[in-house]
């Protein structure tokens, strides 16, 4: 079932990504071209203030063209530990610090053609802590029952994977809603 690649060429290389063209060997010996975009990985997590809420982050997404309602979520820097880039995501976009945060999952976002794996974790216990935001981040940040998010998801009003895998993931181990 495996695929030997048998050459690679660097076709772009950018601040966050790059696009790799591997001509591979398939378990048949018959040669194909596979695009692989190359992601450094990322994580999002889902925090919850006092009152059990969840944080979403509302921004401008140029892919999609809108503005869309999502978890806090990052690119990880070289050789940077999942659990800490969340813990730094949540405080640049949202303000706070988890006290406590445990790993919920992690899932590839579109393993056909990138390498990218998100890791989920949970948040609990903020306190505020405001760390710098990117400078092309524009950012509010609103609260939800997870009722509410899981209706967000059926009104098509949350249409982001990441946010919709972990809001699942996530209620999953909840009492019914």
């Amino acid at each position: 079932m495996n695929e030997k690649i048998l050459s690679s060429k660097r076709i772009y290389s950018g601040r966050i990504v790059t696009l790799d063209l591997n001509e591979v060997e398939l378990p048949d010996g018959q040669h194909q071209m596979r695009e692989i975009i190359v992601h450094p990985g990322a994580t999002a997590l889902i925090a919850l203030d006092n009152q059990n809420r969840i944080l979403l982050v509302r921004q401008f997404r140029s892919a999609a063209a809108v503005v869309m309602s999502e978890i806090p979520a990052g690119v990880l820097n070289a050789g940077e530990d999942p659990m800490e880039a969340a813990v730094r995501e949540l405080q640049e976009e949202t303000g706070y610090k988890p006290g406590k945060i445990e790993r919920l999952g992690g899932f590839y976002t579109a393993p056909g053609y990138t390498t990218e794996y998100i890791h989920l974790y949970i948040a609990r216990e903020l306190a505020e802590s405001r760390l710098p935001a990117d400078e092309d981040e524009f950012i509010e940040v609103e609260r939800v029952s997870l009722e509410n998010a899981m209706n967000m998801i059926e009104q098509g009003k949350i249409t982001d994977a990441k946010t919709i895998i972990a809001l699942l993931m996530y209620a999953r181990h909840q009492p019914a809603i």
